[in-house]
């Protein structure tokens, strides 16, 4: 290769590893840091729902959401949680997700999100076919127990197929007609049929194995404390154990990026948002397609013989206790809506739980920082990161090769919150 350049990806997730994949498709050299140890299974890669899924284009911070946010707020068991705490972080953070919500804001986010989820979709197609990993593509379905609900839903599923995005919507029959006869308490639903979804596990433990046939070398249970620079560029970091120099550097530590950025004086407003999920052995057959139990904001995918179950919000910093009542509420939207599974087995289940990377606007940060030249961000995907991996990694790679992104990254400057 005529560039050929020496890398250094921080983080050890699936974005990380998806960027050292097309990065070394391109034929660079990587080196991937991760602060977590060898066949640690506690971040949000591994206990995620595993969606492929381009129907989520409409971003978090949406119209609606701070009413809704402080309904859910009053309610312990509510899917969707912002512990109060006297922090500058978490305030700032706060009135620019006010600011994002807006309809102005939300139409400007969508056709973003809509190509990402798109061509993200066509690249894991792509590495299904070299890798050993299976991308289920049944669909997946919003099932909704109130009739405005799925009034809403279906105006979406409009918008949806005007996007090119095939979306249809359907009875409570259909639907438990297509779940094995699965008893369902609802109106209805809407299907995405180009969605899929995939085990997290053996998307990672393929990467890995594909990165190491690579020549990638992975430094576990390594922290990054401190950044070299020379002017505008970074010439290495300074990890607990070494120094490394490379030509580039990809911020692509989800939830721990925005203490990382600091050390550059980086404004890269992220806060941490928990989530939880249940993994019930020997269940998976009780379900053809995956759903997402929309009012509760619970997903539940079929895995093989598992069944998983995964949901809820909490911002509440790096906190990495298990809220009972987040998992209450969760058995509770279960039963409402699925009355013949068995919750004994679910509570049964020893919960996981993972922090997901959230910005204000629910756009992730793509792309090279302004004033460290060397620096490209791919963080920031809160509840989108399996799904928009792909896409992300293909990214990172062309801005580093020098070619032209695949898709435009304006809206998605991880300096949008700096001050120029």
């Amino acid at each position: 290769m005529k560039d050929k350049k020496e890398v250094i990806v921080i983080g050890g997730g699936v974005i990380g590893l998806s960027c050292a994949y097309f990065l070394t498709q391109e034929g660079h050299k990587v080196r991937l840091i991760d602060r977590m140890p060898e066949g640690d299974k506690k971040g949000c890669s591994f206990g995620n729902a595993g969606y492929v899924c381009p129907s989520h284009f409409v971003p978090l911070a949406a119209p609606g959401m701070i009413t809704k946010g402080l309904k859910w707020m009053l309610n312990p068991e509510s899917p969707f949680y912002v512990k109060p705490r006297l922090n500058a972080d978490l305030l700032r953070w706060m009135i620019n997700f006010k600011r994002a919500t807006s309809s102005r804001r939300m139409e400007r986010a969508i056709p973003v999100l809509k190509d990402l989820g798109i061509l993200s979709r066509e690249l894991f197609e792509q590495m299904e076919a070299s890798l050993d990993f299976t991308l289920v593509k049944k669909g997946l379905i919003m099932l909704c127990i109130k009739q405005a609900s799925l009034d809403e839903e279906s105006d979406l599923a409009k918008r949806a197929n005007a996007f090119g995005i095939n979306a249809k919507t359907l009875s409570s029959q259909d639907i438990s007609a297509m779940q094995n006869g699965l008893s369902l308490d609802a109106e209805g639903g809407v299907i995405y049929p180009t969605d899929g979804h995939l085990v997290p596990e053996e998307l990672m433990a393929s990467l890995s194995t594909e990165l190491r046939s690579r020549g990638v070398e992975f430094s576990y249970s390594t922290e990054v404390l401190d950044f070299v620079k020379e002017g505008p560029m970074i010439t290495a970091i300074q990890t607990d154990g070494e120094m490394l120099e490379a030509d580039e550097f990809v911020l692509a530590a989800g939830s721990w990026s925005p203490l990382l950025a600091k050390k550059l004086r980086l404004n890269l407003p992220i806060q941490v948002g928990k989530g939880y999920s249940l993994t019930v052995p020997g269940m998976g057959s009780m379900l053809q397609v995956p759903m997402i139990l929309l009012e509760g904001k619970v997903a539940v995918t079929p895995m093989g013989n598992d069944l998983r179950f995964a949901g809820t919000m909490e911002i509440t910093g790096y906190d990495q206790s298990v809220n009972p009542k987040r998992i209450s509420g969760m058995l509770k939207t279960i039963a409402s809506y699925l009355p013949e599974l068995p919750l004994d087995q679910l509570r049964d289940v020893a919960p996981w739980s993972g922090f997901r990377p959230c910005s204000p606007d629910g756009l992730p940060y793509i792309g090279r920082f302004r004033d460290h030249q060397n620096l490209v961000a791919a963080t920031g995907h809160a509840m989108l990161g399996l799904s928009l991996s792909a896409v992300t990694g293909k990214l990172v790679s062309e801005v580093i090769s020098g070619q032209k992104p695949s898709i435009e990254l304006s809206a998605l400057s991880p300096d949008r919150y700096n001050r120029s």
